[in-house]
């Protein structure tokens, strides 16, 4: 009996071991599962992680829709004023048809509005003198110079023969010469009752100051006539520029009819004069520049002017069209290979109405999207990389 507890006893020791060994090596295996499943989820993490903020467009996409990049470098930049102004015609290429009569007025041509070519002597509307309570006034203007000319003809030879003095004479003669002048004037444009009044200059009407049928006084503007050649912008300046607005050399501007935006710098453009003081009835100061015009320019229009003042140096810049904006935050995108490109967030400064200065976000040698950017945009929303994808 003693014999049989003994080999048990043996047994048992000898199997305990194996048991053990075999539960740790099944623990070990259990390990090793787990930790390769783990360093297999870690890497893809870590390249999930690589490619999350990246967008995918391709070759193909970048070339349809006609996307542009610019290499972002160090250069040099202006202040800038922001402020309103106003578009005006340059003193000398306008001209204000007045009426040289009194009467009523027709427009010689029934199609004549603001914007109607006109020609040098060009008549522009006649003015009628019939029934009128004082009278033809031409009638009126031929009689006294006929009565002026007899006069004068009579002193010529009463001076002569030193019946009248010269004072007497050099009255009569000026007083023949005035009627002269006012008769022929009003008979020049003269025919069945009525005065054609003509633009003195080629150009276009600007404006109309009178309707058909209109009465009208002498020396009462009818239409004012512009040659257009030349424009003037002035923008108006709060007083708290004083100090900087010597340093003004050009402007940019904005129509408020469309997004072009408007160089002085291409336009031939150049600083006419700067206001030296406050108007009582205003807290802005003048400053005006003149320019070529070009089409879609209208004078009299109101606008978003860029004043450019002293120069910055050392200063990264992009274009207006590279940025965009959500949610108050302001971004870029910047290209980093072939296909792939990043939302990047930027904070700027100045604005001149084409390019931006970027204070935070940029360095020299990013390559920045700055046309087709909404496409890139929308890229965004679809193109995460998948996991484990690679360039």
């Amino acid at each position: 009996m003693r014999t049989i507890i003994v080999s048990l006893l043996i047994t048992t020791a000898l199997l305990l071991p194996g048991c053990n060994g075999n539960r740790n090596q099944n623990k070990n295996a259990g390990d090793g599962h787990d930790q390769s499943a783990t360093g297999i989820h870690n890497d893809d993490a870590e390249i999930s992680t690589k490619h999350i903020d990246e967008i995918h467009f391709s070759k193909a996409q970048a070339i349809a829709v006609g996307l542009t990049l610019e290499t972002v470098s160090i250069d040099t930049f202006r202040q800038v004023i922001k402020t309103s102004g106003q578009i005006f015609s340059s003193q000398g290429d306008e001209t204000t048809i007045t009426s040289t009569v009194n009467g009523v007025v027709s427009f010689a041509n029934g199609s004549i509005v603001p914007g109607t070519t006109v020609r040098a002597g060009e008549r522009v509307v006649t003015v009628s003198v019939q029934k009128l309570p004082e009278g033809d006034p031409v009638v009126k203007a031929k009689i006294a110079y006929e009565t002026a000319q007899k006069a004068f003809q009579r002193a010529e030879k009463l001076v002569k023969e030193q019946i009248i003095s010269v004072r007497d004479f050099e009255e009569t003669r000026l007083r023949y010469e005035t009627a002269k002048n006012s008769y022929e004037s009003m008979a020049s444009g003269y025919s069945a009752g009525s005065i054609s009044v003509t633009s003195p200059m080629g150009g276009f009407v600007k404006k109309l100051f009178v309707g058909q049928g209109d009465y009208v006084s002498v020396g009462q503007p009818i239409a004012t006539v512009s040659q257009n050649r030349r424009l003037q912008l002035r923008a108006e300046v709060p007083e708290s520029y004083y100090k900087v607005i010597p340093t003004i050399r050009s402007a940019n501007f904005k129509m408020a009819y469309e997004d072009s935006l408007y160089e002085l710098s291409t336009l031939n453009g150049r600083l006419l004069s700067f206001g030296k003081s406050l108007d009582g009835d205003s807290f802005f100061i003048p400053v005006t520049f003149e320019f070529d015009n070009v089409d879609g320019i209208i004078p009299g229009s109101y606008i978003e002017v860029f004043l450019l003042s002293s120069p910055l140096e050392n200063v990264i810049s992009v274009p207006v069209s590279a940025i965009t904006e959500e949610q108050g935050l302001y971004f870029v995108y910047v290209q980093l290979d072939e296909e792939g490109y990043k939302k990047q967030e930027i904070t700027f400064g100045q604005n001149d109405g084409a390019r931006v200065q970027v204070l935070t976000g940029l360095k020299q040698g990013d390559k920045v999207v700055t046309q087709g950017v909404y496409q890139v945009k929308l890229a965004a929303t679809s193109s995460v990389i998948p996991e484990g994808h690679t360039h």
